[in-house]
């Protein structure tokens, strides 16, 4: 029995001093925000495990019912020996049913913010296939950074499930999609998970469920800096708030002041107003033609999409060009 690939860590995590630097920035505009990127420590991370199991939650059971159904013919279209660079790997329990049909793989390479969280999983994944190279990346993907050098890989694939993509501005989107076809090159290709308009009445209650932990989620992230950068944020006094945001296409959160008051960061004061918030995120939604666009205008070429019989979420295969 050969033995196990040993285990690489390439640490590129911010440090904080651009967490600080990016939560001033946006507490300090006329319209309060933070970046969502910040929700992922270790608790964040586990969190939003536990969401992606909630009933109200639609996206990861019908993104893994494609993947069980479909996985063969994305591993098929991606072709033997790829390095597969999955963006925010969270808990890659998708990734093993892509892995699982994927053609001797050349490595896999998971990148994450959170850095514990990353660590986890990309062990236990190590643990479960122990002939395959793996190379976790600490890294805000949303940043330029090197991929390891793998020089047997037949290609670089971006994976990236789940709709993140999604949480970007379209602008954003686009630019990271760019950066995504330069890394991967002419001949790569990206996996990737995006989340279909629908109903309101489908969308508000998955980011605002009856538990109560998509409402955790997101004051974890004042938990967060209070832990790591001093403040003083009293969590009980602002509420989770989700709406479906039409003129926009997309769900956004917010943390919702609950009285007048004043927040100390790093010595300064942030004062909030009774109903004032901060927008923590943005969930986007697509039609298929317009995120063909977007890819497009990327440098991406739609090869296939995969979608679920009730039409609310698709996989999409795009390939460099």
């Amino acid at each position: 029995m050969s033995a196990a690939v040993p285990l690489e860590l390439c640490d590129l995590s911010p440090e904080r001093e651009r967490f600080l630097s990016d939560v001033l920035e946006g507490l300090t505009r006329s319209a309060k925000t933070l970046p969502c990127k910040y929700f992922y420590d270790a608790r964040g991370s586990a969190l939003f495990d536990r969401i992606c199991t909630l009933p109200e939650y639609y996206p990861t059971r019908t993104e893994l019912a494609i993947l069980r159904r479909h996985a063969g013919a994305m591993a098929a279209a991606i072709g033997p020996r790829c390095l597969l660079v999955e963006y925010g790997s969270g808990s890659s329990t998708k990734t093993r049913l892509l892995l699982d049909r994927l053609a001797d793989p050349a490595a896999y390479v998971p990148v994450d913010i959170s850095r514990e969280h990353l660590l986890q999983s990309a062990a236990a994944l190590a643990a479960h296939y122990p002939r395959l190279r793996v190379i976790p990346v600490c890294a805000d993907f949303t940043r330029p950074f090197a991929l390891p050098d793998v020089p047997d890989a037949a290609r670089a694939v971006g994976y990236f499930p789940g709709s993140t993509i999604g949480n970007f501005a379209p602008a954003d989107a686009r630019k990271f999609l760019a950066d995504v076809a330069e890394q991967c090159r002419p001949g790569g290709a990206l996996l990737i998970g995006v989340d279909l308009t629908k109903p309101r009445s489908v969308l508000e209650p998955a980011y605002d469920d009856a538990r109560g932990v998509t409402a955790e989620f997101n004051r974890n992230l004042l938990r967060r800096a209070n832990r790591e950068l001093g403040a003083d944020f009293d969590l009980a006094a602002f509420d989770h708030r989700a709406f479906w945001n039409a003129s926009l296409g997309r769900v956004e959160m917010h943390l919702v002041s609950r009285r007048d008051q004043v927040v100390r960061i790093a010595g300064q004061a942030i004062p909030f107003a009774k109903g004032e918030s901060i927008h923590t995120e943005n969930s986007h939604k697509y039609e298929l033609a317009g995120f063909a666009a977007l890819a497009a205008a990327a440098g991406f070429t739609v090869e296939r999409a995969w979608i679920d019989d009730a039409e609310l979420f698709s996989v999409q295969l795009l390939r460099v060009l």
